[in-house]
């Protein structure tokens, strides 16, 4: 609005002929109406103007005009306030999944539980959580949590390792290729730590690979290959839990998401290891957030999370992970509060991700078992129908 009322304060002076030179009391008039709009500085604007008249009475017209619009250019661009929201883009998929990969049958390592075994083979395993790292060469490797199904009584028992699948090839976007591999860091790898390994967030950082993962608390491994995991302990804690971490890096630091009770959090850190105290930037009053991420895309960010509203049928295993995917706007990294949704996009714990100038959006449990994505696309301001 400020930009609008000043450009047309100078096109107007700009085009007023040789009556300018007769202004003083009208111009002084329209300027310092204008100066009120401008907020703090006002009055020392106007007073400037003043002065600034007096001087042009003596100026020539051509001189006046070129004045007048190297002034209109200077303060549009350089002092008027800038939209901190940036421009909004609303994401939109293709609603075309493609399927990936799915954890084959395996002996599940234990502990045992109420339902599981320690030792026995089962057919049927369920991924959750998951994230997609570039691997040294081509390849790409995807590392999520999984258990074998356990049906509709406890839908997440056994959640005690994450399983690890590679394309080798780097033909990502396809139905085949990626190759079922050994399962990650179960309890018997992590002594001395929590039963629970979720959601594993990877980052490359100089010739390591960082593993953060959890819930509560939240974790640290790294490896040089992807491969072979060493422990580095715990990271951070907090009183009412910490889970789905993600992380993005952006002015010169490392920033991680994550869920605690009816909120996401974030903390900051410049080396994967040391990080920050929490900053709620997002709370909810409806759902549970789930698998939070935060993408920058052009001069803004968009926090895309699950929600659990408890509501469930029963009716299949695949009704506990709801796959409505809420996206959120901001002009700043972390305060995304008393944001409406901008979107809801059809995804259960999506990973946001670019490859190769094209955006994907990844999946798990739907549409059906196992890891899918779709196409992501930002050049349009309404969802895809």
């Amino acid at each position: 609005m400020i930009k609008i009322k000043v450009g047309i304060l100078f096109l107007y002076m700009s085009q007023c002929s040789r009556i300018a030179f007769n202004w003083h009391s009208d111009i002084v008039s329209l300027i310092g109406v204008e100066c009120i709009d401008l907020g703090h500085g006002g009055v020392v604007l106007f007073n400037r103007a003043v002065h600034l008249i007096e001087y042009l009475k003596n100026v020539k017209y051509e001189e006046f005009v070129c004045f007048m619009y190297c002034c209109f250019f200077f303060v549009f661009w350089v002092l008027c306030p800038k939209n901190k929201e940036g421009g909004l883009v609303v994401p939109r998929q293709a609603n075309k999944f493609t399927w990936l990969y799915k954890p084959v049958g395996d002996t599940y390592p234990g502990p045992s539980t109420k339902q599981l075994e320690a030792g026995k083979f089962y057919d049927d395993w369920v991924p959750n959580d998951h994230g997609f790292i570039k691997g040294l060469k081509v390849e790409w490797h995807i590392f999520g949590i999984t258990h074998p199904n356990t049906g509709m009584e406890n839908v997440h028992e056994g959640e005690f390792l994450s399983f690890h699948a590679l394309e080798p090839e780097s033909g990502f976007f396809t139905e085949k290729g990626w190759l079922d591999l050994p399962k990650v860091l179960p309890p018997s790898e992590r002594p001395n730590e929590p039963l629970a390994n979720h959601a594993p967030f990877i980052v490359k950082k100089e010739d390591l690979y960082y593993m953060i993962y959890g819930p509560s608390p939240m974790r640290l491994a790294v490896s040089e290959d992807l491969y072979k995991w060493e422990l580095k302990g715990e990271l951070f804690s907090e009183a009412k839990g910490a889970r789905d971490p993600s992380i993005i890096f952006y002015d010169d630091r490392y920033h991680i998401v994550y869920c605690t009770e009816r909120k996401v959090n974030m903390r900051t850190s410049t080396d994967l290891i040391n990080w920050s105290e929490p900053k709620t930037i997002f709370e909810s009053t409806t759902t549970d957030p789930e698998s939070p991420s935060i993408v920058q895309y052009n001069d803004s960010f968009y926090l895309f999370m699950c929600g659990w509203n408890g509501i469930w049928d029963k009716k299949d295993v695949q009704g506990a992970y709801q796959h409505d995917t809420f996206v959120y706007h901001s002009g700043q990294i972390d305060d995304f509060r008393n944001k409406e949704s901008i979107t809801k996009l059809n995804a259960h714990a999506p990973e946001i991700f670019e490859y190769q100038n094209k955006w994907y959006i990844s999946s798990v449990e739907w549409p059906k078992r196992g890891v899918s994505v779709d196409i992501l696309e930002w050049n349009s301001m309404s969802p895809m129908d």
